[in-house]
């Protein structure tokens, strides 16, 4: 409930910052082009009558404003961009409109909040983050010596690529089918690329797995790693991205993920589309890709033994039952001779609903 004197909406960006306060006791409007400095936002923010709350849209600026707002006891929400409401005859859009917007939101409590990180939280998922931009990049850089090769004729036929094997491959015999000199060169670009690529992703993937040994996550990390298809590195990346997994139900984080059917009703008809794909992108395709580990037969091998060891009696329950609920989903499609993608997508949304109970067990 919004109790606070003045309202105040914050357009943020890089160079510029477009403030517009609002006095609920005069009604008057005032508005400034400011700095980004925080110091410069505070200053100005302090003078106001107060008590002042103050609203701005979550964005590439990141949190600092927010914890520098927070420090000096002024309330600050960080709105979530698409949940904000906007009148569809409205046509025109400028920083100065966009923070009287904010201001008459906050105001009328009509500011949906995103949930703040701390700065440790927020630095493992930079790391997290990382690790998945160097994912793409090892990827694109194999398609493109693999193009390179396919273009030449020159195809693997050893079974699975980039293994110890394909790499033999690629040195000693696709190599030599290369005969133009700038050829050559482009392939030994691509190769170190690929290899560089591989050895930074490596890297990365060892800091992260030493964090989730010994860090806030660890506990929860070990309790998502009773599930199948949920190493270290996926639940740490859930556990990081996520945060307060509390916000939350078991229904509800299907929906923050975008896994859930999009729907165009009116009346009687009644009709959903295919998924939302709303939310956080990186979580969905690990739950999307975790979901493809229950399609085989359920049996609890050596790896999943040694993940439990490390979990509460009572989250190795709760995995157990999820991965045979899950596994017996499957067969269920399976046998209903539903899409294999299509069954994957409703499994991954119901391991989003068994990721959370075990998240929120005491």
């Amino acid at each position: 409930m919004f109790t606070e004197r003045t309202s105040v909406g914050l357009d943020v960006h890089a160079r510029s910052v477009a403030a517009a306060a609002i006095d609920g006791v005069t009604g008057e409007l005032v508005q400034a082009k400011l700095t980004p400095s925080h110091d410069h936002v505070r200053s100005w923010i302090m003078a106001l009558p107060g008590p002042v709350a103050v609203a701005y849209e979550a964005g590439p600026t990141g949190f600092g404003l927010y914890r520098s707002l927070s420090a000096a006891g002024i309330r600050c929400e960080v709105a979530a961009p698409s949940r904000l409401h906007k009148p569809s005859g409205d046509r025109v859009k400028t920083d100065a409109r966009d923070a009287v917007h904010l201001a008459r939101l906050l105001r009328l409590d009509e500011v949906t909040s995103v949930s703040i990180p701390t700065i440790e939280q927020e630095s493992a998922r930079d790391l997290v983050r990382a690790r998945e931009d160097c994912r793409g990049d090892l990827m694109r850089a194999r398609h493109r010596l693999s193009k390179l090769l396919l273009r030449h004729g020159i195809v693997y036929f050893g079974g699975a690529a980039w293994t110890g094997k394909h790499d033999q491959w690629l040195r000693h015999e696709a190599l030599p089918q290369l005969t133009s000199r700038a050829t050559r060169m482009t392939f030994d670009s691509d190769y170190d690329a690929v290899l560089a690529t591989k050895a930074r992703r490596d890297r990365l993937g060892a800091e992260i797995e030493e964090m989730a040994a010994d860090s806030e996550f660890t506990a929860l990390v070990r309790r998502l790693g009773c599930l199948r298809g949920v190493n270290t590195l996926t639940g740490f990346a859930l556990a990081v991205e996520i945060g307060d997994w509390h916000r939350f139900t078991g229904n509800s984080i299907g929906s923050f993920v975008g896994l859930v059917p999009s729907e165009y009703s009116s009346g009687a008809s009644r009709s959903q589309g295919p998924i939302t794909k709303t939310g956080n992108s990186h979580v969905r395709r690990l739950l999307v890709e975790a979901a493809w580990h229950h399609q085989p037969r359920y049996r609890v091998g050596k790896t999943m033994r040694e993940r439990w060891d490390l979990a509460p009696a009572a989250a190795r329950v709760r995995g157990d039952q999820g991965n045979r609920r899950l596994h017996q989903r499957w067969v269920t499609f399976i046998e209903r001779r539903k899409r294999h993608t299509v069954a994957n997508v409703a499994i991954a949304r119901e391991l989003s609903g068994w990721c959370w109970s075990l998240a929120v067990m005491d």
